[in-house]
């Protein structure tokens, strides 16, 4: 049987598809096998020539070859889908065959998120990949974008019905189909488009997912200021949809490349941001700003962010949302078990009301209560993202502002033990397929974001203060009192309106779960991480003592020595938080040596500093700064400290600091430099600065010289230090940041780095404190461009 194309045209169009339609047919005496089929179609969806629709084939050709090959109709349906779906149809018919064609597809994707990857049917093939080969994907774009088009003046409408219809076999497909996803993310019209679509509550959710897939996969970031009016778009979202809205901006806020990584090389991010400079504010950053100016934006995320289980959706309403998109549980719940509980709840309430008229409290209340904790969680998680992002970026004083004006920390002060540390529980619900130990399920997640939180509002900022309630901001002006020092500024300047209630600050609160934390915890990182960034900038002896009464030194070091920690992470950022809470402190010396009271002890201590220095070279820094000063101060404690402290002795061994910045200058090199370890050559500069004031700078020099030959590779070390100094006065003076960083955590004037470093590259032979003194001239090589390795 002859088959004819099905959609009438021109002569030439006829002929161009007919021709199309044998190609597909070659070497089978003029009756195509299925394969082949299909084979022609993806070829042509890839090329966008020839057979690319179910169009191009009549009715009857498609009935019998559906026969062979069981393909459910589907090429048919979309045959009948693309002549109702015309621009003047009613599109009443159009709505039925999608109702037609969304089974065939939901049960597919239904198996494939519960990882069950069932098929229904015995095919080669599955709905979802005929669906899209035969031209399915591309006419629901063109059905679901019909409104954009206006006919005499008049725009069309859809119903929001059939507008959920598409967006669920759309997201079916991508879901189902390799490829799809991608495809749908290089129609930017499209995507933009959708973005009108969260209009209507009846589509919010099917909008949404597909958007959050699509964005997931697109090489370019959108950016929201092209959206139509977001403004009223947001302003307009109910808490629950603004939640979920948020899995959207975390992918639209968060920079492609974050350049945050500790694993970039300096290199490599300065290079980005000269090219960043040149070009512009990212995407990323367009959106953060087109946020900010969205009235009421943040304030709403603060209530989210600290809103109470009891204050959420209602666990019927939850249940039935999840039910009527089921693709959302692989993101939040297990699938049976909500299934199971929305049938049984609804049947029971139902005859609950029925008999009394009255809501009937079931006795099945633990699962379900499980599962609106479990929704709170989720759309927490996301909440907290989108604010950590704000916390970076360039409004970052802005979004500090109104986040301490709108309460945020003491709101989650209040949410602490119930829903953020709260005690896993049987009944609680993990991401399918995962458990509730697992790094990737809600609660962890949660928590681990939570710190971040908190890390990134610390860090540097006067703010961090809302952290402690104010009996504890009474307790830090009384040891500055007592220690007969200046009370710190902000202390002073500190909202007591605005500081966390309750009989615990979020502070205290932190350090009492951090104590009680396992030893194989994934959350020690984070939590020394969010405790370090409280003590970071301008040292504060009153803050060092808070943390001190509270026994965080003690822990510290149990953890370092008595359980012997082998995560390298773990210890890198104990010894980071070690050091911030000992510098320059005496009281915090002589507690470390009442714990670390054995040689033996001492022992283990210097082998986890000595196993990795890039790991605690800020811990070596702290003590070297610690030591000067105190061998320049007159005082019976001070003396006491340093003659007793067996790391004050260690560190005071000139061949102790030798070894230390012989194997700092060793270990980096300018191509490898990263955030995570350009540390290491500070706290070289810092050993050396301090030997310059000593005016032994000559004699560091001099050794560093010996031991490169004793190691017979003689200038290796100072041609390689060279380098990394031309490469430190590119990257920190022209970063006032950095440079005050750099001059707050020392208590050095930077001026004094930026004259040490001079003084080292001093192209003089003469100069004793000139490297190039101490390189002789058959192994010299300090003019190599940085690229060229």
């Amino acid at each position: 049987m002859a088959a004819a194309p099905a959609a009438a045209g021109s002569g030439a169009g006829r002929g161009r598809r007919a021709a199309a339609t044998a190609a597909a047919w070659g070497g089978w005496g003029g009756r195509p096998r299925p394969a082949n089929i299909l084979l022609q179609l993806r070829q042509s969806q890839l090329t966008g020539r020839g057979l690319v629709r179910a169009v191009q084939f009549t009715e009857t050709f498609l009935a019998e070859r559906d026969k062979q090959s069981k393909w459910s109709g589907i090429p048919q349906l979309l045959l009948k889908l693309y002549a109702t779906s015309h621009l003047h149809s009613d599109f009443v018919e159009c709505q039925n065959i999608l109702k037609d064609i969304s089974p065939l597809l939901s049960m597919e994707a239904m198996a494939f998120v519960t990882e069950e990857r069932k098929l229904t049917q015995e095919t080669t093939y599955p709905n979802t990949y005929i669906f899209d080969l035969f031209g399915g994907v591309d006419l629901l774009v063109e059905i679901l974008m019909r409104p954009t088009v206006s006919i005499r003046g008049q725009k069309l409408k859809i119903s929001d019905e059939m507008s959920k219809d598409c967006l669920s076999i759309l997201y079916n497909t991508c879901v189902c189909t390799e490829g799809v996803t991608k495809r749908l993310a290089e129609k930017n019209d499209f995507v933009i488009f959708l973005f009108t679509l969260m209009t209507s509550k009846k589509t919010f959710l099917q909008t949404a997912t597909l958007i959050e897939d699509i964005l997931g996969v697109k090489k370019e970031m959108i950016r929201l200021d092209e959206v139509p009016n977001l403004s009223s778009l947001v302003s307009n979202f109910d808490q629950q949809q603004l939640a979920n809205f948020c899995r959207i901006l975390a992918v639209t806020i968060s920079e492609m490349d974050t350049g945050n990584d500790d694993k970039h090389t300096l290199l490599a991010k300065n290079a980005q941001q000269k090219k960043s400079l040149s070009l512009g504010p990212s995407a990323a950053e367009i959106n953060q700003a087109a946020l900010l100016s969205i009235p009421g934006f943040v304030e709403r995320l603060c209530k989210l962010a600290t809103r109470k289980v009891s204050e959420s959706t209602g666990t019927t309403t939850f249940l039935q949302e999840l039910e009527e998109w089921y693709t959302w549980l692989d993101n939040a719940l297990v699938l049976d078990a909500l299934m199971r509980v929305a049938n049984e709840e609804s049947e029971h309430n139902q005859g609950a009301s029925e008999e009394n008229g009255l809501p009937h409290t079931s006795t099945r209340t633990q699962l379900p209560h499980s599962m609106k904790i479990m929704h709170e969680i989720m759309y927490k998680l996301e909440v907290l993202y989108v604010l950590c992002v704000l916390l970076m970026g360039r409004q970052r004083n802005q979004v500090h502002r109104m986040i301490a004006e709108f309460k945020l920390i003491p709101g989650l002060n209040n949410l602490f033990d119930k829903l953020i540390w709260r005690k896993h529980s049987a009944s609680a619900l993990v991401l399918h397929g995962h458990n509730q130990n697992c790094d990737c399920s809600p609660d962890i997640t949660l928590k681990i974001q939570f710190l971040r939180l908190l890390q990134s509002f610390s860090d540097h900022h006067e703010n961090k203060y809302l952290l402690l309630n104010n009996q504890e901001l009474n307790e830090l002006s009384a040891i500055s009192l007592k220690a007969n020092i200046p009370e710190v500024e902000a202390v002073l300047n500190t909202d007591r309106s605005l500081v966390c209630d309750g009989k615990r600050g979020l502070l205290t609160r932190l350090l009492q779960v951090m104590k009680k934390e396992p030893a194989e915890s994934s959350f020690r990182f984070w939590q020394a991480r969010a405790v370090e960034s409280f003590l970071r900038g301008t040292t504060s002896y009153a803050d060092q003592m808070f943390l001190l009464k509270r026994g965080l030194l003690e822990h510290i070091l149990y953890c370092i020595v008595d359980s012997e920690c082998k995560s390298r992470d773990v210890l890198q950022s104990y010894f980071d938080l070690l050091g911030e809470l000992m510098k320059f402190n005496v009281d915090a010396f002589k507690r470390f040596n009442k714990y670390i009271n054995t040689d033996a002890k001492f022992q283990v201590f210097l082998k986890q500093i000595n196993s990795s220095l890039v790991d605690s070279n800020m811990l070596v820094r702290c003590v070297t700064l610690s030591l000067d000063r105190f061998e320049n101060q007159v005082d019976m404690k001070v003396a006491e400290v340093l003659s007793e402290c067996r790391l004050l002795a260690y560190i005071a061994q000139v061949p102790t600091q030798m070894s230390f910045l012989f194997r700092l200058i060793n270990i980096i090199h300018v191509q490898t430099l990263t955030q995570e370890n350009v540390s290491c050559l500070n706290t070289s500069l810092v050993i050396l600065m301090l030997a310059r004031r000593k005016e032994r700078l000559p004699l560091y020099l001099r050794l560093l010289q010996r031991m490169e030959h004793s190691k017979k590779y003689p200038g290796f070390l100072l041609n390689n230090f060279h380098n990394l100094l031309r490469f430190w006065q590119q990257h920190y003076l022209h970063k006032d940041k950095d440079s005050t960083c750099l001059e707050n955590s020392s208590c050095i004037s930077f001026s004094y780095w930026k004259e040490t470093v001079s003084i080292l590259l001093n192209p003089d032979r003469q100069s004793p404190s000139a490297l190039v003194s101490y390189i002789e001239e058959p192994y010299m090589d300090i003019d190599r461009d940085f690229t060229d390795e």
